[in-house]
């Protein structure tokens, strides 16, 4: 079976491509922040579970880890074009979906307010991708799909 990539982070701002990260049959990632995937990559990477038939030692290549996020859609682009930096996008994201914060409570505890506004506006019209998205394993306390959806038809908008 093919596995899918794109992690929570960009399925959340429809950062995760249709025909790319998200054709497959099964997303083992779906419902993991990128910051997250992040950090159990560096763990894996030092540790072998108990019971775990892979190799020791490290897995998944440093520089793969360390690499700017990019759709490689153009020469040099990077996800950081236009989203901010991804601890700040899972903080915010994390406030929005988890949390359910209103934009008001998350620019309180320091975030910029329009950045604030526009990734809520991603999510929003992000969904329609992830209703195209594969089956994935639950892990947050809120996940896309049966815990949270938003309308895509009859004309719904963010604002």
């Amino acid at each position: 079976m093919v596995v899918t990539t794109g992690n929570k982070s960009e399925m959340s701002v429809g950062y995760a491509t249709l025909y790319g990260d998200m054709n497959g049959g099964f997303n083992p990632i779906k419902d993991l922040y990128k910051m997250q995937v992040y950090g159990l990559s560096r763990w894996r990477n030092t540790t072998v579970p108990p019971g775990a038939l892979g190799p020791s030692g490290e897995v998944i290549p440093k520089n793969i880890i360390d690499k700017a996020p990019s759709a490689e859609l153009r020469p040099n682009q990077t996800d950081q074009d236009l989203l901010p930096p991804y601890p700040v996008l899972d903080d915010i994201l994390e406030c929005l979906v988890e949390k359910e914060m209103g934009t008001e409570e998350i620019v309180a505890r320091g975030h910029d307010e329009a950045t604030v506004h526009r990734i809520e506006h991603l999510l929003y019209i992000a969904e329609y991708k992830r209703r195209q998205s594969a089956p994935g394993v639950k892990i947050t306390k809120k996940n896309f799909g049966r815990d949270r959806r938003y309308p895509i038809t009859n004309r719904f908008r963010d604002r």
